[in-house]
């Protein structure tokens, strides 16, 4: 049995809610790697001080800056190959898979030489404090210079998913995550070199994993990423950008929301832009749950949904919800109970732990709805619906969060708590807008369904 005969046979064959476990849990496992070597990065770099800890969270908007590129282009890519290869076109998947690697090693070499030209400028643009500033400089400048070698690993990871091959991209982010917390560990700790330290083990881990990745795909994926692949068409960057379109949205309006909450929470000083980062970072980490299981359930609805099989990517759909939902649910709640433990786990400072644990008590309450609009918008995207998946993807980030941090915090007032509130409240108005779109979806399925049954029939009867 040839590559693409095992990959059909496992997305249309398989039962649904295995599948999306088998393909969601090494994303879920990737993801919560990732995020923990950042909680660690964040816990390493909160011993220095209340400032440097306010460095890590102004660099965590640059890195979404890079993974909304990276995610552009891995899951516009990503989608097409998936129909491509379902329909026995090789060629053309492997154009598409090349024309995004290569885009990403040369969108983040650009991005390294500027950001190094107006390091400063950018670093204040992104939120930085006069006083935060230096430490900035020194992490952003290791963020920069990895930065190529970041987007391409993201990049192979969202490829070696699509392929139903996580487990590769799990390997991969797994040791760089590993070697990233003993790097922070002699760098900070054993050497004393601070927050360029952190930067340094940092880019070293990205540069690791995207060497594991890159040798994984060139040994399992089923296409080749030779550079004589690339053809430079207009019509398939153009189908790269619409079909990526909502994971830039997503990724890069939290680039943008970032930069608007450290510009807000500024004035309210250090210890507020620190308990911030604190919050942010552990609520993507729990958050990373509900994405990665949806990710898992991409292959399978953009594969099953290409060969008409519509039941199963309903069926896929409400198993994902209800599982994502229900682990998410347990983890705010256990965030309910403790904020002020867990944000000391990453600060010692009073204030630093009671700031965190006022927006670490408002943010548990709102994380239980994000995994049904995350699933509503990966879902749409996967079916290539991407002016749909893109307008739910600008919400909880973009079109909800701005306008609330504004008027809470300068139009009614709040100060801090205002900025502590903004994103909870972001998350609750998401998932109501997300929720209709959802309904309609699963009955445009049912429809198709209905309308499939019905020709099979017409043709027995003609036979």
């Amino acid at each position: 049995m040839d590559k693409r005969e095992r990959y059909r046979k496992q997305l249309v064959e398989t039962k649904v809610a295995p599948l999306v476990v088998k393909l969601g849990i090494p994303t879920t496992i990737s993801m919560l790697i990732t995020n923990i070597y950042n909680l660690v990065d964040t816990y390493f770099v909160g011993t220095l001080g209340v400032s440097q800890q306010g460095a890590t969270g102004i660099l965590f908007t640059l890195q979404a800056i890079l993974q909304a590129f990276a995610f552009m282009l891995g899951h516009g890519a990503g989608t097409h190959m998936t129909r491509l290869l379902a329909m026995g076109k090789k060629e053309e998947a492997t154009s598409y898979a090349c024309n995004a690697f290569y885009l990403g090693l040369a969108i983040g070499t650009l991005l390294l030489v500027f950001g190094l030209l107006f390091l400063a400028p950018f670093m204040v643009f992104l939120g930085s404090s006069p006083t935060i500033l230096p430490y900035a400089k020194e992490y952003g400048f290791w963020v920069l210079v990895s930065g190529p070698f970041f987007i391409a690993s993201l990049v192979l990871s969202i490829f070696l998913r699509y392929e139903g091959k996580a487990n590769i991209a799990m390997v991969g982010i797994i040791a760089g995550a590993l070697l990233n917390v003993f790097g922070d560990y002699l760098f900070i700790v054993r050497l004393d070199m601070g927050v360029y330290g952190a930067g340094l083990s940092t880019a070293i881990s990205q540069f690791v994993s995207f060497v594991i990745m890159l040798i994984g795909y060139i040994k399992m994926g089923q296409v080749s990423l030779n550079p004589k692949n690339i053809n430079f068409k207009g019509r398939v960057y153009a189908n790269i950008l619409i079909a990526g379109l909502p994971s830039m949205l997503r990724q890069g309006m939290a680039s943008i929301s970032g930069g608007v909450l450290n510009n807000i929470a500024k004035p309210f000083g250090d210890a507020a832009l620190a308990a911030m980062s604190v919050v942010t970072r552990y609520s993507n980490f729990v958050m990373c749950i509900g994405l990665g299981v949806g990710q898992g359930l991409q292959p399978v609805s953009a594969y099953n949904y290409a060969v008409k099989r519509y039941d199963r990517v309903r069926e896929g759909i409400i198993f994902t919800i209800v599982f994502s939902s229900s682990v998410v649910a347990v983890i705010s709640l256990f965030t309910l109970i403790f904020p002020s433990v867990i944000v000391s786990w990453f600060n010692p400072d009073e204030e630093v732990i009671e700031l965190g644990s006022m927006a670490l008590r408002f943010a548990a309450i709102s994380l239980f709805f994000t995994p049904a609009s995350m699933v509503t918008a990966i879902t749409l995207q996967s079916v290539r619906k991407a002016w749909s998946s893109s307008f739910l993807s600008l919400l909880r980030n973009g079109l909800a969060f701005v306008p609330v941090i504004f008027l809470l915090v300068y139009g009614f007032g709040l100060g801090y708590t205002g900025v502590a509130l903004s994103q909870p409240i972001a998350d609750v108005l998401t998932f109501l807008i997300s929720t209709p779109f959802l309904i309609l979806f699963i009955k445009e399925l049912s429809k198709l369904e209905k309308e499939e049954a019905a020709k099979a029939r017409n043709s027995e009867e003609e036979e």
